[in-house]
């Protein structure tokens, strides 16, 4: 099944795979040779650890194969009517406390809240989607309902 994602989510997908099939893995995969090289490898704790690792980048590995290999990559294009759409990144305002925030709208593989990067699936990307400036969105909080003023939308 595809998974949207935005072309800078797949970019740094895509750097990770590089980085741990390439340097990573073969830089332990030498690391426990030379340990198991030295002999006992029941007292060894480098020869333990490495092979631990492996394991470790090995399941990350498969893991990024099935997010690559299922990914929808979305261009972030401003649709003509100026609603949020799947990319856009948000500036926000609490009607109540006047706290500022920022939301982009990214793939469901790519969420990170302390980035303010969520999925349209999450609570608040739903209440966004199809808003425009200007608009107010309700969001069903832990703490209540918190409304919401949007400022600004870019993609």
């Amino acid at each position: 099944m595809k998974h949207l994602i935005s072309k800078e989510g797949f970019e740094k997908f895509k750097a990770e795979w590089e980085q741990l099939k390439y340097v990573e893995r073969p830089a332990m995969i030498n690391q426990v040779q030379a340990a198991a090289a030295e002999g006992d490898r029941s007292e060894n704790a480098a020869y333990t650890y490495g092979r631990m690792r492996v394991r470790e980048i090995d399941r990350r590995l498969r893991e990024l194969d099935r997010i690559l290999d299922g990914a929808k990559i979305v261009e972030n294009v401003a649709p003509e009517d100026g609603s949020i759409k799947f990319g856009a990144t948000i500036k926000m305002r609490d009607i109540k406390t006047k706290r500022e925030r920022v939301y982009s709208i990214v793939g469901e593989k790519e969420i990170n809240p302390l980035e303010g990067k969520i999925s349209m699936k999450s609570p608040v990307g739903e209440a966004l989607m199809g808003k425009k400036q200007g608009e107010q969105v309700q969001v069903q909080a832990p703490k209540g309902i918190i409304t919401y003023e949007i400022l600004e939308i870019n993609y």
